[in-house]
């Protein structure tokens, strides 16, 4: 694509910390949006390396060359290394790496109070293409894309996240402001994280939060460690507003739920729906394939002992099952229960072969949902999957009686697009995101109501009164309408805008 604005390219770093998670939710749109950014013309994409919890080896420094080639190769493998367990290093640097972690979220809040800033080191990638793409991107994207990939750089932010943040709150004992500590940002034009960032950037670079959903603030009695959580999000977003960072909602229902909270953050908020994968589409039918990805992919869990049936093992060519289908975290906010009610509702009455596949792993307070699960699965009526890859997934989806999304809230809501895009049918929870998403390209009940999930999912597997209400043309303007194209022509659009702006 051609760009508007002249002059020198625009230096966006993009927030990676995401994409070592799940294949799901903010990691997959963290590995769809970095792809697209790189694609586009004057702009030069690095992505930011950090961990959650652990704290990484620097990488290269500015006067890098000077060392020779195997001392940088040996620094840029023990980044690697550091990721998943500590280096091997000598008893100087083993003494620092104690103090340091005896004195961390100390250190860091120094650092903010004498204004020094949190500095970031080079990784080079060039032989080390292996580790970035199965620790970053395979989970969502194609290996068509190692190629678009292939030379981008990326930058190394050695501090834990978790770490920024508790330093952060910790000076709420002492003010009502958190003191976050500001990153090394001099040279970037834009760095675009993907959650609210405990952190502040320097003068020249502006702030760019993907804010996906407020739930930790409005709906905190659905989260895990709910103290932290609800404080942590809310304290770094009130900070990033504070600081006159942009905010990039998923959808409008986000964006209304920020100006609930942030009213002040309207003129620096606007809506780019979520790029959706490229891997799910209608393929040939081959519906036999369900029940081996069932077999290979049941959850493995010392709580849910899954019973494969026998005729699961040599299904005959076109062999059908009759499932529902649910893509989503075990964790209360996403309503397991209530999809079960109603499912355990239509085996007794009008469906009693029906089976249900749930394919997801494990969030927080999910206990109540395993057990709940546990005797159907035991039965071989119900299939808990996890770690199933956008192959597959496309081949559950396509061949789903329906897929249903029952969540309470949702800032997006992947599941119901991707099948969509699939062409199975969608029944969801009557919230605003869900309209806005899916449009009439689905049927809706009450996330409170399972006798009102019953009816509609019954009414939606007579598959006559889908196709007589037009359902799945509607399924296909709505699938158009977030299409990959006209969004990454939206990001496209803003960063024309931005850097005109910022020339200006």
């Amino acid at each position: 694509m051609s760009r508007k604005f002249e002059g020198a390219p625009l230096r966006v770093l993009v927030d990676l910390k995401p994409a070592l998670d799940g294949y799901a939710g903010i990691p997959q749109e963290s590995r769809l949006l970095f792809r697209e950014l790189v694609r586009l013309e004057n702009l030069e994409v690095e992505g930011l390396m950090q961990h959650g919890g652990r704290r990484l080896r620097p990488g290269l420094k500015p006067d890098a060359s000077r060392l020779s080639v195997d001392k940088r190769v040996d620094l840029l493998s023990k980044v690697v290394v550091s990721l998943y367990e500590n280096p091997y290093s000598n008893l100087w640097e083993q003494a620092l790496q104690g103090l340091d972690k005896l004195f961390a979220r100390q250190a860091l809040r120094l650092r903010s109070h004498l204004g020094l800033t949190l500095p970031m080191t080079q990784f080079d990638s060039t032989l080390f293409e292996d580790f970035v793409w199965r620790t970053f991107f395979s989970k969502t994207l194609s290996p068509a894309d190692r190629e678009v990939l292939r030379g981008a750089r990326y930058r190394i932010l050695e501090h834990p996240r978790v770490m920024m943040h508790k330093a952060g709150l910790a000076g709420l004992r002492y003010s009502d402001t958190p003191s976050y500590p500001r990153i090394r940002t001099k040279g970037i034009d834009a760095f675009i994280t993907q959650t609210p960032f405990p952190g502040r950037v320097q003068k020249g670079t502006q702030l760019i939060v993907r804010y996906h959903d407020a739930v930790p603030i409005l709906m905190p009695h659905t989260v895990s460690d709910k103290a932290f959580h609800q404080a942590s999000h809310f304290h770094a977003l009130k900070d990033n507003v504070n600081n006159g960072a942009w905010f990039s909602c998923i959808s409008n229902a986000t964006r209304e739920d920020l100006l609930k909270v942030f009213p002040q953050a309207e003129k620096r908020s606007f809506v780019i729906h979520n790029i959706v994968s490229d891997e799910y589409y209608q393929a040939e039918p081959t519906p036999e394939r369900v029940f081996e990805i069932i077999r290979n992919r049941v959850a493995v869990s010392d709580e849910v002992k899954t019973t494969i049936p026998r005729e699961f093992k040599d299904p005959a060519p076109g062999a059908e099952l009759s499932y529902l289908l649910m893509v989503s975290t075990l964790e209360p906010r996403k309503n397991h229960q209530l999809l079960l009610q109603a499912w355990e509702q239509l085996r007794y009455t009008k469906f009693p072969k029906l089976k249900l596949v749930l394919v997801g792993n494990t969030g927080w307070d999910h206990g109540p949902i395993l057990s709940a699960i546990k005797p159907w699965a035991k039965r071989g009526d119900l299939f808990w999957l996890n770690n199933v890859p956008a192959s597959e997934l496309r081949v559950l989806y396509q061949h789903a009686a329906a897929t249903v999304c029952p969540g309470f809230a949702e800032g997006f809501d992947y599941a119901g697009v991707e099948a969509m895009k699939c062409g199975c049918p969608v029944v969801a929870s009557d919230i605003p995101v869900h309209r806005e998403i899916y449009g009439g390209g689905a049927t809706y009940f009450s996330a409170y109501d399972g006798r009102d999930a019953v009816k509609e999912i019954s009414d939606c597997l007579a598959s006559e009164r889908w196709e007589a209400e037009g359902r799945r043309i509607a399924q296909l303007q709505a699938v158009q309408r977030i299409s990959s194209v006209n969004i990454v022509g939206e990001w496209q659009l803003w960063m024309d805008r931005f850097a005109s702006a910022s020339r200006s």
